[in-house]
């Protein structure tokens, strides 16, 4: 039973909810298999079930009331899913902590959360339980624990009124130029993206199976799988990426769609070529990269490999959802291109005085949609720095180009000014990528007494090859203008690189 609104809806109106949305999913047909990981498989009955459980245990075991906050630190899991469907009826909004953190970053977010309870996996039991948590009253390990107290929900609980616009989860920003920031996410935002997301990729239906790939604490990484329940279809997560695993999975699991980063499109295609040949030939209807730009040669090797007429790349944040998509027809012709806005979004690019800007000048994009978040946890300063409006930047520069398309520059922060002149590092690291002797690369800015800034290339090598700055300098002769040319390069074994595959240039240019 839930309590009465304090303000008057229209007679119709019926909150988007998460476990609404699986419920009405269930209700079709709920004795089908909704979701797998590994040898374990949850029909929707099943799934609901354990929803319901989880959200009257929240209330009648912990205590839990509307706008309380819980966390968990897991790896995938369908417990993950009941998590953050289950909790959230209860009124109770979810942080999604990155589970490769270490104890006192994992005591911070729980912290600033103000997380009463602390869900996680026997394997990282011991490093949630070496934490010190200021709010945290009860730790809950998925395993025979977590059992033990979902019996506890068997009991139907008088829940809270729900809105759409409650908090469903609170992820938190990666932190790459400071402390992250608790991202409120509605139900509202997501439940709609991925209305949008079916009538977008066409791997959203109810007789699709999805396969998930990334941690579900990445926002993606549990939106894109997701949505294929909400669509009546089944999703598959993996326990953990592996190239190879995921190739052949691929290849025998008849799966409409998948998400992946580039991080593990490069592993894909470092592959030994023997492997990439007993895997071609893969049937799929979609693969959709998001999180982080895809260089332009990877993407040629993506359509090569798993044909055309396939390939989407999204662009977007956490905070803004999906903002672009470059769809298959335009993967080749678009050069380094993210596409034009999704469904029911609009993208403004603009100047440092607001003036929309002409074609292919570049600006700030700021992007308006029922996608968009709710503002930061505890931080309404930087709240108002990314709202302008109504409209939401998160210091991305971009340009249009005549027919509408969008192309993502670089990060507003990023951007170079050598010698007076903004150089955007991404454009020389695409050149960069073409070059045979390197396998990944990141171009950073240093401070340099004459110029302002100079650039420096971090070049990770193919294996038994070496890069030198004279030949990253000759390669670039002709393909970008002298002052964007790197003069200094650096050699990494590899580079350093959030959950979500972006390279971490605060870190690079702490190593100078």
């Amino acid at each position: 039973m839930s309590a009465p609104r304090d303000v008057t809806l229209p007679i119709g109106f019926q909150p988007m909810t998460m476990a609404r949305g699986i419920r009405a999913a269930m209700l079709r047909n709920p004795g089908k298999i909704a979701i797998s990981h590994n040898d374990v498989r949850r029909s929707y009955g099943d799934l609901v079930a354990r929803i319901d459980m989880a959200t009257n245990a929240a209330i009648i075991d912990l205590k839990l009331k509307k706008g309380d906050h819980a966390a968990i630190v897991a790896r995938n899991s369908i417990e993950y899913v009941e998590i953050v469907c289950g909790l959230p009826e209860a009124g109770v909004a979810v942080a999604t902590v990155n589970n490769r953190l270490t104890p006192p970053e994992i005591e911070a977010i729980c912290d600033d959360a103000e997380a009463k309870v602390v869900f996680c996996d026997a394997a990282l039991a011991p490093v949630v339980r070496a934490a010190k948590f200021k709010t945290v009253t009860r730790i809950i390990e998925i395993g025979p624990e977590y059992e033990a107290w979902l019996e506890k929900g068997r009991t139907p609980a008088d829940r809270p009124t729900l809105d759409e616009w409650d908090i469903w989860t609170i992820p938190y920003t990666s932190g790459t130029t400071g402390k992250p920031k608790g991202v409120l996410l509605p139900h509202r935002s997501r439940i709609l993206t991925f209305l949008g997301m079916a009538l977008e990729f066409g791997c959203y239906g109810p007789d699709d199976k999805f396969l998930g790939t990334t941690p579900m604490h990445h926002g993606a990484g549990i939106c894109f799988p997701m949505a294929a329940l909400f669509s009546g279809g089944s999703t598959e997560f993996m326990d953990k990426f592996d190239a190879e695993v995921l190739l052949r999975r691929l290849k025998t699991g008849k799966f409409a769609g998948v998400f992946m980063v580039p991080t593990q499109f490069h592993q894909i295609f470092s592959l030994d070529p023997k492997i990439l040949e007993e895997c071609r030939g893969i049937e799929i209807k979609t693969v959709i990269s998001n999180a982080a730009p895809l260089p332009q040669a990877l993407k040629e090797k993506i359509v090569a490999y798993f044909g055309e007429g396939k390939l989407h790349e999204t662009y977007g944040s956490t905070e803004g959802g999906i903002v672009t998509n470059l769809r298959p027809p335009d993967q080749l012709r678009k050069q380094r291109c993210v596409g034009t806005p999704f469904l029911n979004t609009m993208v403004r690019i603009v100047d440092d005085n607001g003036r929309e800007c002409a074609p292919d000048q570049v600006g700030e994009l700021f992007s308006v949609s029922p996608y968009l978040f709710c503002g930061y946890w505890k931080k309404p300063k930087e709240t108002a720095e990314t709202f302008k409006d109504g409209w939401v930047s998160v210091g991305d520069l971009a340009k249009r180009d005549s027919e509408g398309h969008i192309y993502i520059v670089d990060r507003k922060k990023d951007m170079v000014i050598t010698g007076g002149i903004n150089v955007y590092p991404r454009e020389v690291e695409e050149v960069l990528f073409q070059h045979p002797a390197i396998a990944d690369v990141a171009v950073i800015g240093l401070a340099d007494e004459k110029w302002g800034e100079r650039l420096k290339a971090i070049v990770v090598p193919r294996a038994g090859q070496n890069v030198t700055a004279d030949d990253v300098q000759k390669f670039c002769d002709g393909k970008l203008a002298a002052y964007k040319i790197p003069k200094d390069v650096a050699t990494i074994t590899a580079l350093p690189r959030n959950a979500n595959g972006k390279v971490l240039k605060t870190e690079l240019r702490e190593l100078g």
